[in-house]
């Protein structure tokens, strides 16, 4: 396959490697962009990289909580500038609120019954008005005995980049009060799930094999190489016990005290967290890049 120049960009933005590393790793994973990150990783030449960073669609995200119910809506634009617009401002917050009352999905959103309309054609009456694509890409129900909700970097009330719903079970006053700590540690901190139990297995078997592949080959360069029973029983072993610690929201240090991990603060406050929702805009949606120069030479040619 190819390795085009704005393949090389793209992998080194994920992973900070070097121009050459980059174009290397590509090559060698013929243009495999997941597998190119885990060739730098096992030669310790990136990080850990998740496809999340590639964010790229324009929006917001709409946040509302009632009754042990909470709902994280996000409806995407293509600029900027359209989600700053109270039009767009008031579609969210109305399609949120149809969301919080009666859906479960965006099917059955899109289906219900808004100032007379279903929620499909008030979008689409939206984009004419607007002059803009819009789309209700996708929702999030979370339940519990107390749901909690969190806005990072607001546009408005209850709408923003990041949405994060947290549910919890124990005194409801402690619940909320905590639990706002705990939603704004889950924005600032991203973890992949609530704990190992519910982390996918392919995400573990995945970086198991990333670890072992670099543990070995650093052991096979390394001047006093150590027993291969030494790296299989504890060097990688520790190595995933620390990354299950910082990619599961109960393993992570709790941001507001990093003495305690977010299980033992719970544990502390009385209050259990049984699940958890964090909503990006654009989350996992990559813009198209046009290349100016080669738009500009098809013109000339045609």
């Amino acid at each position: 396959m190819a390795i085009t120049a704005q393949m090389v960009k793209e992998l080194r933005e994920m992973t900070g490697a070097g121009m050459m590393d980059a174009k290397k790793a590509l090559t060698e994973t013929d243009g495999n962009m997941e597998a190119a990150i885990d060739w730098l990783r096992t030669k310790g030449l990136a990080k850990a990289a998740k496809k999340a960073d590639r964010v790229a669609a324009e929006g917001l995200i709409g946040v509302q909580v009632q009754d042990g119910r909470g709902v994280a809506v996000e409806i995407n634009s293509e600029t900027d500038f359209v989600a700053k617009n109270a039009d767009f401002q008031n579609l969210l917050r109305e399609v949120t609120r149809i969301a919080l009352e009666t859906g479960d999905s965006v099917e059955v959103v899109m289906a219900t019954h808004l100032n007379g309309e279903p929620v499909e054609q008030v979008i689409q009456s939206a984009i004419a008005r607007i002059g803009e694509n819009l789309t209700f890409r996708r929702m999030h129900v979370l339940e519990g005995e107390t749901v909690v909700s969190y806005i990072h970097n607001a546009a408005a009330e209850g709408m923003g980049k990041i949405g994060v719903l947290v549910a919890l079970s124990g005194p409801a006053a402690k619940a909320q009060e905590i639990g706002r700590q705990f939603a704004m540690h889950i924005a600032a901190s991203a973890p992949l799930s609530l704990s190992e139990a519910t982390l996918d297995p392919a995400v573990i078997e995945r970086e198991l094999s990333v670890q072992t592949a670099k543990a070995l080959e650093e052991n096979a360069s390394s001047a006093k190489p150590k027993p291969e029973a030494v790296i299989h029983n504890n060097i990688i072993p520790g190595r995933m016990k620390k990354f299950l610690a910082e990619n599961t929201l109960l393993g992570q240090a709790f941001v507001i005290n990093p003495d305690l991990t977010v299980e033992q603060a719970a544990k502390e406050a009385g209050v259990t967290i049984t699940g958890y929702a964090r909503v990006v805009v654009g989350e996992g949606v990559e813009k198209r890049e046009d290349d100016f120069a080669a738009e500009v030479a098809r013109m000339t040619q045609g």
